[in-house]
């Protein structure tokens, strides 16, 4: 767990949208979302989640170290329906993120192909020969020499894509464990929060679309 305790934040669930299908929460940074290896890391969002909603089955994942939207189905219908829509591509997600330095252009696009770094698992690198495509589309929302608030709307899901797609344009997210070095480092908490997230609805298909406010 790139070297620091597991020590997760205790403040009660954040409930942004519940109904007999589904139920959708803002998760705070320091949680992970599943359980990890070892009794040390079993507390986790879904644990909690299914504390208050026994049926309540895992759907999609955020890193350790993201915060924000995440969703859960309450039925195997639900899970089911939602589970098709994200390996489809059907839904649509946009993160907010705090990244290094001025980014020059407005809007951009990162199309570069992610494969896990073996010995430095769970880290992902660039792989042009092996790797999976992973595409980001980004925009920036204001930027100071020092560093620019930007959104993200990743095409693909792959693990750590929108963080390994900004370092590798020379803009880091702060506060990276993983994948930020010096000045960018030194922050708190990783600056990276899923904000939106569109769906349809498992019963009935009806466009949703539940949003949470970036904490920084």
């Amino acid at each position: 767990m790139n070297g620091s305790e597991y020590n997760p934040p205790q403040d009660p669930l954040v409930i942004l949208h519940e109904d007999h299908e589904i139920v959708v929460v803002d998760k705070p940074t320091g949680l992970l979302s599943v359980p990890g290896k070892g009794e040390h890391l079993a507390d986790c969002l879904i644990t909690r989640v299914q504390a208050a909603y026994p049926t309540a089955l895992l759907v999609h994942r955020l890193d350790r170290d993201t915060s924000g939207v995440m969703i859960f189905g309450l039925t195997p219908n639900a899970q089911r329906h939602l589970g098709k829509q994200f390996e489809a591509r059907a839904t649509k997600k946009t993160y907010v993120a705090r990244v290094y330095g001025r980014v020059q252009e407005k809007t951009g696009t990162v199309d570069l192909p992610l494969i896990v770094d073996w010995p430095n698992r769970p880290l992902q690198k660039v792989d042009h020969e092996e790797g999976r495509q992973a595409v980001t589309d980004w925009r920036v929302v204001r930027a100071s020499d020092d560093e620019s608030r930007v959104r993200l709307y990743p095409k693909t899901g792959r693990s750590h894509q929108l963080r390994v797609h900004m370092r590798e344009i020379g803009h880091p997210i702060l506060g990276d464990p993983f994948y930020a070095t010096g000045p960018a480092l030194d922050y708190p908490r990783l600056m990276l929060h899923s904000e939106t997230l569109q769906f349809r609805h498992p019963d009935g298909g009806r466009g949703m679309r539940i949003t949470a406010k970036a904490p920084f």
